[in-house]
């Protein structure tokens, strides 16, 4: 199957040149002194309200919540955090959001035909969108400034690469949230480095049940030598159920926890990709900020890549201390 070319991203040098110009809004004159002639107010706040797909609880997005409440404190910005898996429950949230007329609005779309409406809604009426995590593919084109996240395909791939590298050939990719076409993308990423990838359906609320399901396709299937589990909650779960089933399996997963970052130590899991929560919270309230104050448009039409990086027993420990601390 072919696919499409990855979207080229934003560099780090645009990005901090985009945090760069938001310090500048201070005016700060070489004697500390404003200087009202060379920056705009930093007077103008507002409401930035962020709907994902999220579910409560989940430690990914708690990460990415912390993240955007931390970019409005320190920009003196109000943010709003909404979360539901079910696409149309997420689009009346956004409805909802938008009647309110808030300065911005953050959207992950897992499910992007599902919110398509709404989002468009949303630019319709005026209001900057940015998109993160979800929804890469279509953000420009339901007229979204950016999108914040990384490409779900090509880590996928590096994925492959690397289990491929550790010798495995046979590998079960676990999808946790149905109709999620982010996941489905991080399998068929690994499917075009490895010799066979099988996706496994599980549910995300009920991660006993997951285990259990891991398990029994690993005691089924011998020649399963690999698993790859999207989500740090069943990369868990994956770990324990390979141990029950003889533990011959290389796990894998992306996506970073502390108890993740645990068992990356002890070998119990080869790898995580992570592609930085904190920052798809953060980043967009910086760049939603810039707009409103200043009228710049970051991203070009382009996204901004917060990931894939390589967690691996050579730097779990560092990654560890700031997982612990609720910002990876």
């Amino acid at each position: 199957m072919s696919h499409a070319r990855p979207t080229r991203p934003i560099s780090n040098t645009t990005t901090a040149l985009a945090l760069a110009g938001l310090l500048a809004l201070t005016g700060c004159s070489g004697t500390g002194a404003i200087d009202d002639n060379r920056a705009p107010s930093t007077s103008v706040t507002g409401t930035i309200a962020v709907i994902t797909h999220g579910t409560p609880g989940d430690n990914f997005w708690d990460v990415v919540k912390s993240g955007a409440e931390q970019a409005a404190a320190d920009l003196d910005m109000r943010v709003t955090y909404q979360g539901d898996g079910d696409p149309v429950k997420q689009s009346q949230l956004i409805d909802a959001a938008v009647a309110g007329d808030p300065a911005g609005l953050i959207v992950s779309m897992a499910n992007p035909d599902g919110v398509r409406a709404a989002v468009e809604s949303a630019v319709a009426a005026g209001i900057p969108v940015v998109t993160i995590n979800a929804g890469l593919e279509q953000s420009a084109e339901f007229g979204a400034l950016t999108h914040v996240g990384q490409s779900e395909f090509l880590a996928g791939q590096a994925a492959g690469e690397r289990l491929a590298e550790a010798g495995a050939n046979n590998v079960i990719c676990v999808i946790h949230e149905a109709g999620n076409v982010s996941l489905e993308e991080r399998c068929a990423g690994a499917a075009d480095k490895l010799d066979t990838v099988t996706n496994l359906q599980v549910d995300i609320a009920n991660l006993a049940d997951a285990q259990n399901t891991i398990r029994s396709s690993l005691l089924a299937d011998p020649s399963i030598d690999g698993v790859l589990s999207l989500n740090p909650g069943v990369a868990v779960s994956a770990a324990q159920a390979n141990t029950e089933a003889g533990g011959t399996a290389l796990v894998a997963t992306f996506d970073v926890s502390a108890d993740v970052t645990s068992l990356i130590t002890d070998g119990s899991i080869l790898f995580a990709l992570d592609q930085q929560p904190y920052s798809q919270g953060y980043l967009p309230v910086v760049f939603l900020t810039l707009k409103l104050r200043n009228g710049d448009t970051v991203g070009g039409g382009q996204p901004v890549y917060s990931g894939p990086g390589f967690v691996t027993t050579e730097n779990a420990g560092q990654v560890a201390e700031f997982a612990e601390r609720g910002t990876r």
